[in-house]
């Protein structure tokens, strides 16, 4: 009988104890900024139970910081030290994390509660204070590739094996030529000794162009390409444009090459003026010769059928341009057109054409004449020593060109004359 009455009065405390035994949680009650507790985590090395901890600020404080920076968001150092080992760590990196925060519960069991506080997180890195004077070994290169292959022998595939076999197969035996260096020395030099210069390169590339004789040290554009040296003085006293000058109505008819839009232009241009200039317009009918020459000479050389196309057209200019533009087969008569001589031939004739245009020529008009791309005759205008720029200003007013034209590229030549410089070719 005692003993059912004590165990209904146990059970009867058990659950009045249980219905007010509730746990409740609250925020911390001190200010934010006040110092407390710190959650740290020792990756590797725990340190002894009896290790004291310090906490440090590492960010300048003003007066008021302590007031409104909350103690967690703080940038902390905590450092402690045992008899062999120093423990340190930092929370400036969880300064940046996003979306996370540590916090610490601490229960009060007479009020039956808990108290909730945010704490930074640190992790602790470790340093043995016998090693902290010693400096690191310098690691070569050498050992470092002799430790990769060790590790690749041991854990690589086949296929990582066989390639530090095949590097080994492959290295060069220094001590091994050690004897024989100074005679590859003597050889080396010996054989490079007859090597030109590297001016006497540049020279012997800038005599090998495809361009008309030129004046390298120039002062002016028009000293740069001589018209002679274009265009021999007997071709030129050969010329006779009289009846340019005295049909206005079929001018164009009588050109050589009458669908030039270039020429074309030009000569209006150069009529529209009050006096012609004949020196410019002898200039003009060369390059519709020459426009027409590069036409019935472009698949075969047929001297009869060029004589021919040209018959307005003197015979020694004629017999000119197919000594110096075509090519003559060894041990034959016969005469046929190059790669080179189609390139020397335009080179000549836009030499002319920029002094028409007072060294400053719109190339997409040729190039629509001659049925090419832009981008190849504006190269060709560089191999003469042009810029493919925008006119200045004073260029335009030079020119008597309207504002409107700055906006159209021109090649324009001047001096210093200087030529594009070979590409350096990208190793694959």
């Amino acid at each position: 009988m005692t003993s059912t009455a004590t165990s209904k009065k146990r059970k009867r405390d058990v659950v009045e104890k249980d219905d007010s035994g509730k746990i409740s949680f609250q925020l911390a009650s001190q200010p934010a900024s006040q110092l407390g507790p710190v959650l740290a985590s020792f990756p590797a090395l725990q340190p002894p139970l009896k290790t004291a901890f310090r906490c440090y600020s590492t960010q300048k404080r003003r007066k008021s910081d302590d007031e409104e920076q909350e103690f967690a968001s703080r940038q902390l150092l905590v450092a402690g030290e045992a008899d062999t080992v120093e423990f340190f760590g930092n929370n400036e990196a969880e300064s940046g994390s996003m979306g996370c925060r540590y916090m610490v519960g601490v229960y009060n069991k007479r009020t039956n509660s808990i108290v909730i506080r945010p704490a930074p997180l640190h992790i602790l890195t470790r340093q043995v204070k016998a090693l902290k004077g010693i400096e690191p070994a310098a690691v070569t290169s050498a050992q470092r590739l002799e430790a990769r292959h060790a590790l690749g022998e041991t854990f690589g595939t086949k296929k990582a094996k066989a390639a530090i076999r095949a590097h080994e197969r492959n290295k060069v035996d220094v001590s091994a030529m050690e004897k024989v260096a100074g005679h590859l020395q003597d050889r080396i030099e010996s054989n490079t000794g007859n090597l030109p210069t590297l001016e006497e390169a540049k020279s012997k590339a800038d005599s090998t162009r495809l361009i008309p004789p030129y004046d390298a040290e120039a002062s002016l554009p028009t000293d740069v390409y001589a018209l002679h040296d274009i265009i021999p003085e007997p071709e030129w006293n050969g010329l006779s444009v009289s009846a340019l000058t005295h049909s206005e109505r079929d001018r164009t008819a009588l050109l050589p090459f009458s669908r030039s839009k270039w020429v074309n232009q030009h000569l209006a241009l150069l009529f529209s003026a009050p006096k012609v200039n004949k020196s410019d317009l002898k200039i003009l009918f060369y390059i519709s010769t020459m426009l027409a020459f590069r036409q019935v000479t472009s698949r075969s050389v047929d001297k009869q059928k060029v004589q021919d196309r040209l018959k307005s057209v003197p015979s020694i200019v004629v017999e000119g341009l197919l000594s110096r533009f075509t090519e003559t087969v060894r041990g034959s008569s016969e005469a046929r057109t190059t790669t080179a001589s189609q390139t020397s031939l335009l080179t000549h004739m836009f030499a002319l054409c920029l002094r028409i245009d007072d060294f400053a020529t719109d190339t997409s008009l040729l190039a629509g004449d001659l049925s090419m791309e832009v981008a190849k005759v504006n190269q060709l205008f560089k191999s003469l020593g042009c810029k493919i720029d925008k006119l200045s200003m004073t260029e335009l007013n030079r020119l008597g060109l309207p504002d409107s034209a700055a906006q159209t590229k021109r090649a324009v030549l001047r001096v210093p004359l200087e030529f594009p410089k070979p590409r350096a070719r990208r190793r694959n």
